[in-house]
């Protein structure tokens, strides 16, 4: 009887990578739309995200800054200056003095309690230092135009020669863009009323256009408009334009508001708090 071989098993065939499942692949497609639409966003974005990228950095980095750096001036202006709040710390104003800043403006309140804790000191320091000074007031929405004006009034001595009094416009935190203005326009109204002289008005490109423009055009605009040659606006638009928000000026240690003026030094003093008039004598 014949011996039989046995039959060799069937060679067993190697597993197949599994395939990609629905989830995977939706989180591919979710990944490459992510990275398109950030691509897209830096692209219409890069001039902000880059300033603020900056300015971080500035921020970390301010323990090493001396006081003694220096951004140049901007070119096609006579008149620059600049703005500042305790944020820029004890500020050697005699050395800012002499680094061609012509004006500044020191903040003094914010809504309707808050006292800058370095204004009183910046207030005096600047004048003494030959700085033309004027003080302002950041709008705070949530609280009533009158309260607000009340605060400055009680914390800011404008006296003769100084700058007309600012008030700040730019916190977007209000569910009513006609109380806003209504809130914006008493202020103005009442502070122009004590001091007797027209109220500034500052506020950002994009939150003037949107919600201030043609609804305060008799006053006087101080625009911030920042990675631009010159502000969107006509220059009929504007007296003051803060071009920078990161500049240096030797005598401040850290990034302070490099503003200029649209005009000569004698059109920026023409409009300063007048003297009070004489006393007329009695019985004429």
């Amino acid at each position: 009887m014949p011996r039989l071989r046995p039959t060799p098993p069937a060679p067993v065939a190697a597993p197949r990578p599994p395939g990609r499942g629905p989830a995977a692949r939706w989180l591919a497609g979710a990944l490459l739309v992510g990275l398109l639409g950030a691509g897209v966003f830096y692209a219409r974005h890069t001039g902000q995200l880059n300033r603020y990228a900056r300015r971080a950095w500035a921020t970390l980095t301010r323990g090493g800054l001396t006081g003694r750096e220096r951004t140049p001036l901007l070119a096609g202006f006579s008149v620059h200056g600049i703005d500042v709040s305790a944020y820029q710390g004890r500020i050697d104003w005699p050395e800012v003095a002499r680094h061609a800043v012509r004006f500044a403006f020191i903040k003094a309140s914010e809504g309707a309690s808050l006292r800058d804790p370095r204004f009183a000191h910046n207030w005096r320091a600047a004048r003494a230092a030959g700085i033309c000074r004027g003080a302002y007031h950041y709008f705070r929405p949530d609280r009533s135009g009158e309260e607000q004006a009340r605060l400055f009034i009680q914390t800011v001595p404008l006296a003769p020669g100084d700058l007309p009094p600012v008030l700040d416009v730019e916190a977007a935190q209000f569910h009513d863009v006609a109380v806003m203005r209504r809130e914006v326009a008493t202020w103005l109204r009442l502070v122009e009323a004590h001091y007797g002289v027209t109220p500034i008005l500052y506020s950002n490109h994009g939150f003037y256009r949107r919600h201030l423009a043609g609804h305060f055009d008799g006053y006087p605009l101080w625009l911030a408009h920042y990675e631009v040659d010159r502000p969107a606006l006509p220059a009929s638009k504007w007296i003051i334009w803060q071009h920078s928000d990161e500049a240096y000026v030797p005598g401040i240690r850290g990034a302070v508001d490099f503003n200029v003026f649209q005009g000569s030094y004698a059109a920026l003093l023409a409009l300063r708090v007048p003297a009070a008039p004489a006393a007329k004598p009695a019985g004429r």
